[in-house]
């Protein structure tokens, strides 16, 4: 049945059609839950985290753990840069959605944690937003792996994977900015000429939920 929704889509020529195909082959979004929900995946194999078909099958090799949440966290931890949309708070745009690209780290190279930590400036516009409102959310593409490029697919391709964290934005609290440091100074040495003018300092997301589009 599957397969038969899935050659059915690649022979339409309609516009009209694909939505109710992309519905019946199992929906082309995963429903958002809350992080519990998939940190239970591993021991039960069911529930709302459970594996459901998709379009598109392609062998992944390596790429960490297996299932949902093994590639969840490969991308957490191998992603150097991110996606992340704010409420501006600001002039003619104040309440509109904002987006912007940062480079956030997971942790050191030898200690993955799975939570996005970020050096960022007051000046910043993202910044200014989440002082305001810290509710944010973050989007992690597999655009740098070696799966899209291996098979000549395209980032925005339903088949690389994307993966979206949404939560609450807050300052590193003291006791853990040198985590951070070194969380953000191992994986971009850069940063660290970066000028000292623009009162550089860490933020980290905790998360809230999770959003996994792996076709």
């Amino acid at each position: 049945e599957e397969g038969a929704a899935a050659d059915e889509l690649h022979s339409s020529s309609t516009e009209e059609a694909l939505p109710a195909l992309l519905e019946e082959a199992g929906g082309l979004w995963k429903q958002s839950y809350p992080a519990s929900a998939y940190r239970e995946d591993a021991a039960l194999g069911s529930g709302p985290a459970a594996r459901r078909p998709g379009m598109f099958s392609y062998r992944r090799e390596g790429g960490g753990a297996a299932g949902r949440a093994g590639t969840a966290r490969f991308l957490a931890r191998h992603n150097t840069w991110g996606f992340v949309a704010t409420r501006a708070a600001r002039g003619q745009i104040q309440g509109m959605p904002y987006g912007n690209c940062l480079l956030l780290s997971d942790g050191p190279v030898n200690n993955s944690t799975g939570i996005p930590f970020f050096y960022v400036t007051p000046k910043d516009n993202t910044v200014t937003d989440l002082l305001k409102n810290p509710m944010a959310s973050l989007t992690l593409p597999e655009a740098d792996g070696n799966f899209c490029r291996k098979n000549v697919i395209d980032p925005e391709d339903p088949r690389c994977t994307r993966l979206t964290l949404m939560g609450q934005m807050v300052t590193v609290p003291l006791e853990e900015v040198e985590f951070a440091k070194q969380a953000v100074f191992s994986r971009h040495p850069v940063v660290r000429k970066w000028p000292r003018s623009y009162e550089w300092f860490f933020m980290k997301m905790n998360i809230e939920h999770i959003w996994l589009q792996s076709w």
